[in-house]
This record gives structure tokens, sequence and C-alpha cells, in this order.
């Protein structure tokens, strides 16, 4: 089974043809990144219009390079939630007419669900087991029951994990994305250098909060200029990073203890950071637990891994008609369309 998938959800426009959730017969991808750059963060109407002149190319390039052709598709997945509404739109929309044209099911995928999927592309890896979905806009801890019967177990109640390294990033005068700039600048500095805090949340022991270490960077920063002195910018890059990283696995951990699972995933953009892999690698021989990690290449927003979680949306009866939207917000555990 063939599935195209089309993802648009921030500021890449994205198409993949996937055949049954696992063999990526094509992935293309064309990014406003450099654009976006010139402003230190995703500008949404920019954006928007990026996915616009893209997406029909991007489209044709997928099924060229698969060789296939729209006969060939059995069916259309498109990221319908969340993101940025009016690159979802684009998508959508697009989605919506291709599949109408030619006559093919419709399929809603939920955007993290793509990046959990993400790790089928590469890996044996089937449910059940425990996935770590960390992101720019996300961080949750995840019991992946089946391929479409997820449920949340923990999430951050402020801001998410990449949030938080993007913006430290841009406090500390680095290149955007702040997050891959601090992985790269943190092993020349010390990560012990700075102390930061382990915040807990009152509303679950599995629950992240992020909002208080990135103001610890900013006001670490602030106080340093005030005095008039210099801050180690690698020493702080690679304290803070940590401090995200052991928060992030220390939950991860605790739920994989108290809910029984060997079996951990990790996906999401955050999953390239090579703190967290190695980190994560170590967490698990402790515990004789197995380990998949996506690709380097699958673990920004792409559409590979939208058309593979697709395949176990459409096998399980998911298909949406012509009405459907976007949406900026969505649970993952309980999506609606």
């Amino acid at each position: 089974m063939l599935i195209l998938g089309i993802e648009s959800s921030c500021d890449e426009t994205a198409a993949a043809v996937v055949e049954n959730g696992r063999k990526v017969k094509s992935n293309i991808i064309a990014t406003s990144l450099d654009e976006h750059k010139l402003y230190g963060g995703v500008v949404p109407e920019i954006a928007s219009r990026r996915h616009a002149e893209s997406i029909s190319g991007v489209v044709s390039e997928a099924l060229k390079v698969a060789g296939c052709t729209l006969d060939d598709i059995d069916a259309v997945a498109v990221t319908y939630a969340p993101g940025l509404i009016g690159s979802l739109l684009v998508g959508v929309n697009f989605a919506k007419s291709l599949a109408l044209a030619c006559e093919k099911p419709l399929v809603p995928v939920h955007h993290l669900r793509g990046h959990i999927a993400s790790n089928y592309l590469s890996s044996d890896i089937e449910p059940p087991f425990l996935c770590l979905v960390v992101s720019g806009g996300h961080s949750h801890i995840t019991a992946v029951k089946s391929y479409t019967d997820i449920e949340v177990i923990g999430r951050t109640r402020d801001d998410a994990a990449g949030e938080a390294l993007d913006k430290a990033g841009r406090t500390l005068g680095l290149p955007y994305p702040g997050g891959i700039s601090i992985d790269k600048l943190s092993p020349e500095g010390n990560e012990n250098a700075f102390e930061f805090p382990h915040p807990k949340v009152s509303t679950s022991i599995y629950d992240y909060s992020f909002s208080g270490l990135k103001t610890k960077v900013i006001n670490y920063v602030h106080n340093a200029a005030q005095k008039g002195e210099s801050v180690n910018t690698a020493d702080l890059a690679a304290s803070f990073q940590k401090a995200v990283v052991d928060c992030l696995l220390a939950n991860l951990e605790l739920a994989a203890e108290n809910f029984g699972y060997d079996k951990i995933v990790i996906a999401g953009g955050v999953s390239a950071n090579s703190k967290l892999r190695a980190q994560a690698e170590k967490m698990c021989k402790k515990h004789a637990w197995s380990l998949t990690l996506p690709e380097l290449k699958y673990c920004g927003d792409n559409a590979a891994m939208i058309a593979a979680q697709g395949y176990y949306e459409f096998k399980n009866g998911t298909v949406a008609n012509e009405s459907l939207n976007a949406y900026a917000t969505m649970p993952i555990d309980n999506p609606v369309f």
C-alpha cells in the first residue's frame, strides 16, 4: 500500500511516498529556514506564503522520485494539527483538493503521532512502548499502546524543551535555531559550570516545566551585563543543555519504571540532540531497556513520518471528507477532525 504524505505544520513544505508504513520511496522537503533566520524565529506569514509557492512542486517531485503516479497512490495523508494555522491550511487544502480530484481517501494525521511514526521508518519497533516526544512546541511522555492508541502520561505545563533551548540560544546570541547552536557549542564548555534547578510540577510527577530554566539563563546573562562581566557562553550553553536533558530523562525513567516499560522510544525535533541521545543510551543500558531513536534525517518535520502514521490510521479506518479543517492545537491522545 502506497501512502502519499503531506506536511506543512511549520516552515518545512514536505511530501513523501511510503510503502506499508515502513519503506520510504521518496521524501522531499523544501524549507524557508534561511528567511526565518533573519528574524530569529519562524514568521508565520512568510512560512504560509512559501508553503503555497512550494507545495505543488514538492508533491510532484515526491511522486517522481518514488517512480509512481497518483493512480498508484492508495490514500493521501496530511498533517491537520497541531501547528501554525496558516501553514497547516495550505497543506490541508491542497491535500483535500488532490484527494477529491483523484478520488483517493483522505487521511488526517496528528503531527506528534507522525513524529512517533518516524521510528517506524528505520527500525522494526512495534507497539507497545513508552515514547518521549520532544520538539520545539511539545514535550510529552506517551504510552503507545498500539499504532493508533496513545495515552499521555506526562507533558510540559509551560514551555516545551525545544522552545526553551531555542530561546536560551537567542539569549546567548547564538544563530537560529538556538537549540542546534547550543548542541554544537556545548562540547566546548563545562556542563557543571552553572547551576540550574530541576523543576517539579504539582499536577503530576511525570509533567515538565521549562520556563524556570529558560528564565535562569536570562538572569545569568542580564546579571553579568549589569556588573560589566562577561559570561562564558560555551559553559552556560553546556550547563543549560545538561539541565534540560536531565529533566527530560528523569521523568521518562520514572515513568518507565512505574508503568513497567522496557522499550523506550524518543521522537521529535529534539531527538536529534546529541546530549539527549547519549544520555538516553546510558539510561537504557543501565536498566537493560531497548532504545529506539529516529535517524537524524527523520527527527525534524518531514512527510515520510506523516505517510507512515497515515498508513496505520488508514488501516484503523480513520478517513476524512472535504470538510476537514486545520487546528493549531489538538491533543495527541484523543484527536478529532
